[in-house]
């Protein structure tokens, strides 16, 4: 047994690293480690013997993920793993196995769903505006994750779509499809759909990919859709080897057809499945953990997190506040001078965000922080390498690389990135140039943090893998990401702004279920933080009140904050509107 493949685990990490057969089950709360424990389990598994590289498939929901584990298997010295998303995975078998069965290559993908349900609706009659064709397109979506026929869909979604009647969204829809036919391309849903049909159909392609992927384990298998799960079960076949790893608290997608209980509801379906709770924290200090905890307390699959001991005092860790302001321009300068005050004390502006629910909040924000002169990213916006400035460095850095290079590889990217336009002193924040500046910046930090002896064509082949994995650096700005952007990432600091009625939960969440998907998202953006974290809202002219959320949480583990302490005590002791989402008489799960 290799000791590096378990070395550094927790009592409960191990357990799940070296439960090797299926099935498994990993219940892993935020900041608890799950994919050390899956690159672990994986990496174990390789060197007993259990596993050869070649039959394990880690499933993953994004291209970042898939290249991160990867990488950390690479790092262990376990490489041939296929580490995919689904869609990856699929289209793949797609690609492989459609000229044998139907003597021509695959269909192709379409690039733009919107563009061609234009399309589809202008050869019916139909002119919806933009905004209703992008709706449509996510009814496209969740119709066909949850495996569901346009008719079918018409009696699940009886509606419509905006100024479309069910009638016409149902006439759009087979009229999309129709026209996706004729030029005989799949949408990225037909992707696992075709691919679930054609394992479904032919014995001897199920087969041959039973025969190659013997062990699977799953990431974020809270996330999972009907469809993705019927995939995975076709790839399964009769087998039970099978890890899914997850935390029904981050089940954020419910909209697009993602549905916890393939998780929760794993040891019934799977008889014997072993499960492993992995509840110690190791990102957040105790008071943040408390407060995530009051807010998820009772819920079905909820983790009780606790923080891991560190080095230092923890009687000094800060208790999360929560303030009150008059307008959103308030809160948006407010929010700003902490940051400022922050990063005053020597705070990494990389290690600070804001976070809120939806990016009509951010434009306050924004310019309040640019006036405050602090740089920012808002997360979602243009990818680091398909920026113009990227591009063109990486273009010159590759073509530089081809002839021996006179000084070292720091020194000449430096002197590259300032034939480009990098300059010792920052331009001032906000606009283009500081942004170009940035990316620049962050070029040059990658230079410096490569191994010794690194070459430039060496440098330059790794950004083209980053560019490729969606691997990108992290730049000296305060990150402004929503609530659903920032799943998966952690800040040491981080202020979650907008907690008022009509902006978290948001106005559209009416149902239960809507309200408990809200609660969701603020616990997502509550265990980013890892340090401090602070909690606001505004009344605004439509006189909000404060979000349920906090009246939930309750005066225990939350503080006042600032200036407008006060404000915010006031509206706490006001309390919230009725309806928490909790259902009354729900019981609460013991300490």
């Amino acid at each position: 047994m290799n000791g590096g493949a378990l070395s550094g685990l927790d009592e409960r990490q191990l357990e799940a690293a070296t439960a090797l057969r299926g099935p498994v089950a990993v219940l892993a709360g935020a900041g608890t480690g799950k994919t050390r424990v899956i690159t672990h389990r994986i990496a174990h598994g390789v060197d007993t013997g259990a596993y050869s590289p070649g039959r394990v498939m880690a499933v993953t929901f994004t291209t970042k993920a898939a290249g991160e584990m990867r990488g950390r298997l690479r790092a262990m010295g376990v490489a041939g793993v296929s580490a995919r998303t689904f869609h990856a995975a699929a289209l793949a078998q797609l690609n492989f196995f459609w000229p044998s069965l139907a003597g021509d290559t695959a269909p192709g993908i379409i690039d733009n769903k919107v563009r061609m349900l234009a399309h589809a609706a202008d050869g019916i009659g139909l002119a919806p505006d933009v905004a209703t064709l992008r709706d449509v397109a996510s009814e496209i979506e969740w119709r066909k994750v949850s495996m569901l026929s346009v008719d079918a869909y018409a009696a699940a979604r009886p509606n419509g779509v905006g100024r479309l009647g069910v009638d016409r969204v149902v006439a759009l829809q087979h009229a999309y499809e129709k026209l996706k036919d004729e030029r005989r391309q799949l949408d990225f849903e037909d992707v696992l759909l075709a691919c679930a049909g054609m394992l479904e159909a032919e014995p001897q392609v199920a087969k041959a990919v039973r025969e190659q992927y013997r062990h699977f384990t799953v990431d974020e298998f809270q996330d999972v859709s009907p469809l993705q799960n019927r995939l995975l079960e076709l790839w399964l076949g009769d087998r039970r080897d099978l890890c899914v790893v997850g935390d029904a608290s981050q089940t954020i997608y419910s909209f697009a057809g993602a549905d916890a209980a393939f998780l929760l509801d794993f040891p019934s379906r799977y008889e014997g499945a072993r499960v492993v709770r992995l509840e110690t924290n190791y990102r957040s200090d105790a008071p943040i953990l408390a407060v995530a905890n009051e807010l998820m307390r009772g819920r079905p699959g909820a983790l009780h997190l606790s923080a891991a001991d560190r080095d230092g005092d923890t009687d000094a860790a800060a208790v999360p506040t929560v303030t009150a302001f008059e307008d959103d321009r308030d809160e948006a300068r407010a929010v700003a001078a902490r940051i400022t005050a922050q990063i005053a004390d020597g705070t990494d502006p990389r290690h600070i965000a804001v976070l809120y629910r939806a990016h009509a909040q951010s434009a306050e924000l924004v310019a309040a922080l640019s006036d405050a002169g602090i740089a920012t990213t808002v997360l979602g916006g243009r990818r680091f390498f398909d920026m113009p400035e990227v591009r063109q460095a990486v273009m010159e850095l590759r073509a530089a690389s081809v002839a021996p290079i006179e000084s070292g590889l720091v020194d000449t990217v430096r002197d590259i990135l300032r034939s480009r336009g990098l300059t010792d002193d920052p331009p001032e924040a906000g606009g283009a140039l500081r942004d170009a500046w940035e990316a620049r910046a962050a070029l040059l930090r990658l230079a410096e943090e490569a191994p010794a002896g690194t070459t430039l064509r060496a440098f330059a082949d790794e950004l083209t893998a980053r560019a490729k994995a969606h691997d990108e650096p992290a730049m000296r700005t305060v990150t402004l990401a929503t609530l659903h952007a920032a799943k998966g990432l952690e800040w040491e600091h981080v202020h979650l702004v907008g907690v008022a009625e009509g902006l978290l939960p948001i106005s559209y969440a009416t149902t239960f279920e809507q309200i408990d998907e809200e609660r969701r998202l603020a616990y997502v953006g509550i265990t980013r933080a890892g340090r401090t974290l602070s909690l606001s809202w505004a009344r605004g002219v439509r006189e909000r009140q404060p979000s349920r959320f906090l009246r939930e949480i309750g005066n225990g583990t939350l503080g006042a904050g600032g200036a407008s302490a006060r404000a915010g005590a006031a509206s706490r002791r006001a309390g919230s509107p009725s309806g928490s989402g909790r259902p009354k008489g729900a019981a609460r799960a013991p300490r």
